[in-house]
């Protein structure tokens, strides 16, 4: 008897919400998924040790059960032992590094996601034309660097509107602009207008570079901030479009939080919440997302739904190198057991 009054005090004790409300769409985008499903098909086909240069996508528990299946991480090409099999990762490289890759006689498998390889076409194609390209991303982000990469001296980086102000060109009439896939839309959609305003003619890509799992994410925590009292971003403290979400839903007046996974929901974020909203980076897995709802179900949260905004049907074909390794493999599976 005494162990049950215990209990009912312990749970009585714990805050929880009346109900809970998932954004969809969450999660997994077409580009993490693909570059994801890249290392472990590789591990399959070739065993371990696969290395991967930099995280194949900037999450903390994917890269560990990766790493547990015989991946290995290194920031730099150069650390790989020559021949070996190896993966970039989803926000693409410079052509330095493919240089560098080729030398040490690496097989390489490029798990860039096909948006980032769009932007990187775009930097090739305003470079070759003569354009002062203005990069519009984070300093120090993997995918900054390799976008810069493909035309040094011709990209400068601006960050905030600040920066716009600051911007000194060789010729005013020969601007062009690119951007980070995972930026805020908002945020950047005032940036280009500022750059619009400094310098007329500057041209711009065909389509947004802004991926559209980053705007549809964005677009559906701002309906989710609407309806709840705090809201849960799972996803790592490096994942650029995580973060966004994060702001974005403070940006409108609601708490937020970014978390890697249950364990680190604080108490006193739940104080006097009626709502929790839950959503999820384009690089955490649907796993951490239950692990969340379940951690509320055992506290007594029953109510539990979706809000569903934009349905997505994107999906990515494996990198051709690998696809071609694959369908090898397959037609001779002593070509797979020899490797």
């Amino acid at each position: 008897m005494p162990e049950t009054i215990a209990a009912s005090a312990e749970s009585a004790s714990l805050n929880f919400p009346e109900r809970i409300l998932l954004a969809s769409p969450r999660g997994y985008c077409a580009g993490v998924d693909r570059a994801v499903q890249t290392v472990e098909r590789a591990l399959e086909l070739y065993g371990a040790p696969v290395y991967v240069r930099k995280e194949i996508v900037h999450n903390k528990h994917v890269v560990e059960q990766l790493r547990r299946r015989g991946a290995v991480f290194v920031d730099e090409e150069t650390e790989v032992p020559e021949g070996s099999v190896t993966v970039f990762s989803a926000h693409g490289v410079a052509p330095s590094v493919h240089r560098n890759a080729a030398t040490r006689g690496l097989r390489t498998i490029d798990a860039t996601c096909p948006l980032v390889t769009k932007v990187h076409v775009e930097a090739r194609k305003f470079a070759a034309a003569g354009y002062t390209i203005v990069l519009i991303g984070h300093s120090g982000h993997e995918e900054v660097e390799g976008t810069m990469g493909e035309a040094p001296a011709k990209i400068v980086l601006v960050e905030s509107e600040a920066d716009v102000d600051a911007l000194e060109v060789p010729d005013p009439k020969r601007v062009a602009y690119i951007s980070q896939t995972t930026l805020s839309v908002d945020e950047t959609r005032s940036i280009i207008e500022l750059l619009r305003a400094r310098f007329p003619d500057i041209v711009g890509p065909r389509t947004d570079d802004i991926c559209y799992a980053t705007t549809n994410r964005q677009t559906a925590v701002k309906q989710l901030a609407a309806e709840c009292d705090v809201v849960l971003v799972i996803g790592s403290t490096n994942s650029s479009n995580s973060q966004r979400l994060v702001e974005v839903t403070r940006d409108l007046g609601t708490e937020a939080y970014l978390i890697d996974h249950e364990l680190q929901v604080r108490e006193e974020w739940l104080d006097g919440k009626r709502v929790v909203g839950i959503t999820s980076g384009a690089s955490a897995p649907e796993e951490l997302v239950q692990r969340l709802v379940t951690f509320f179900r055992e506290r007594g949260t029953d109510d539990v739904s979706e809000l569903e905004v934009i349905s997505e049907d994107v999906r990515f074909m494996l990198p051709k190198s690998l696809r071609t390794a694959l369908a090898d493999a397959d037609a001779d599976p002593r070509a797979s057991a020899a490797r």
